[in-house]
């Protein structure tokens, strides 16, 4: 593998596929290696051709993260530094701590003021009521309700924080990262071991909308520096993870063109003056045909490559916004792509649709297909043997897991 010199470089915090994903995008672009800064010697980065992988227990605090920056800003003096994070907890850090890095660090994400406003569900929803944006029926719930309250809809409902960092860093038994609630009382027990465990942020009680994984999308934007969307990619979420702590992760997605759907989204993060990557939860609610918007993610997702892999390089998209200062005009996905995490068997055995199958078999024959962490040239036995042994779980575990 080649690299080139550029002016500038990457940088991502975090482990897991979204930092390969992201790695990925930068060398296929524009040949160069990103720097990854992970707690663990683990995950599809490490010991990858395309990345140069620092393992650091504790990176997930301000000391650290503000470390790893600046030196590197040191290091490449005339270089810039672009700093990504592949989940919420470090995204916090980067923006939080913007003041603290040196002139030449890049940090391509909104506010923190915005960004912890945004990553509460309920203040999500509030938004998306006044811009006019479908969402599911819910309910906003805190502890002084007590569990004496009242519901509208009917079981099973949906149970999760409205705010995921502090969640998991208040760990209990039976802790899922969204529970299905079948009836009253694992409502209320739920409620009440996850109050017990310290958490102090509101939960979100939901309406359960009917229908498969097949009935999932996935938004995925890039706002620029002006706050102007230039880019937007819909993915047709054809299977979900089913895992305790993976559930709701992407295994299988087609993108697919819904310029409605788009405007929707467009003009609620135009409204509030969004900037850098944002990534919609939404699902297609047959009882009344309309598209409900679960959350915003204020940062590239953890799918991110199903984007790079439909033609918008999510590496492109900042670089030639924040080194080169272009300006780039707005593009929406059209064409379709199939990304895929999971082993092709698994993928057909599960999706249930024989509509989505055929568009699976279409794509697959035509070659536009992609398993990011599988790329070309980056094989070093020992990772492609933890990555292969990754891919083939995911037998076991729909087997156990799914229904």
């Amino acid at each position: 593998m080649e690299f080139k010199n550029r002016e500038f470089v990457p940088v991502i915090f975090g482990g897991d596929i979204n930092t390969y994903s992201v790695a990925r995008a930068f060398y296929e672009e524009y040949q160069v290696q990103t720097y990854v800064f992970g707690k663990y010697l683990s995950g599809p980065s490490y010991e990858s051709r395309i990345t140069i992988y620092q393992a650091d227990p504790q990176i997930e605090t301000d000391e650290k993260v503000i470390a790893a920056l600046n030196g590197l800003a040191k290091k490449f003096p005339d270089k810039k530094v672009i700093a990504f994070g592949a989940g919420d907890t470090y995204i916090n850090l980067l923006s939080k701590n913007k003041k603290q890095l040196k002139e030449n660090v890049i940090v391509p994400y909104i506010d923190f003021e915005m960004m912890d406003r945004l990553q509460r569900k309920d203040f999500f929803y509030d938004l998306c009521e006044k811009n006019g944006v479908d969402y599911p029926d819910t309910i906003v719930y805190t502890p002084d309700m007590g569990l004496d309250f009242a519901m509208e809809f009917s079981y099973p409902v949906i149970l999760k924080p409205s705010e995921s960092v502090t969640y998991w860093h208040h760990p209990f038994e039976g802790q899922e990262k969204i529970f299905y609630i079948q009836n009253r009382k694992e409502l209320e027990a739920a409620i009440q071991k996850t109050y017990e465990a310290g958490y102090e942020s509101p939960m979100i009680i939901q309406d359960t909308i009917p229908g498969s994984d097949e009935s999932m999308y996935v938004l995925t934007s890039y706002s620029n520096r002006e706050g102007q969307v230039v880019m937007m990619c819909l993915g047709h979420v054809l299977l979900e993870e089913h895992g305790p702590i993976a559930r709701g992760n992407h295994a299988l997605i087609i993108t697919e063109e819904n310029e409605t759907l788009m405007k929707q989204a467009k003009k609620l993060l135009e409204d509030m003056h969004y900037v850098g990557f944002s990534n919609f939860d939404i699902k297609y609610d047959s009882r009344d045909g309309k598209y409900k918007f679960f959350e915003i993610n204020t940062r590239q997702g953890r799918s991110n490559y199903y984007v790079t892999g439909s033609g918008f390089n999510v590496a492109r998209y900042v670089v030639e916004d924040y080194v080169y200062q272009k300006e780039q005009p707005l593009k929406l996905s059209k064409d379709p792509h199939l990304w895929m995490v999971i082993p092709r068997k698994v993928a057909f055995r599960y999706v249930k649709e024989e509509k989505n199958k055929e568009a699976m078999r279409r794509l697959i024959r035509e070659k536009k297909v992609v398993n990011p962490v599988f790329m070309k040239g980056d094989g070093k036995l020992s990772r492609l043997y933890r990555l292969f042994r990754t891919h083939m779980s995911h037998f076991v575990k729909y087997k156990k897991y799914y229904s």
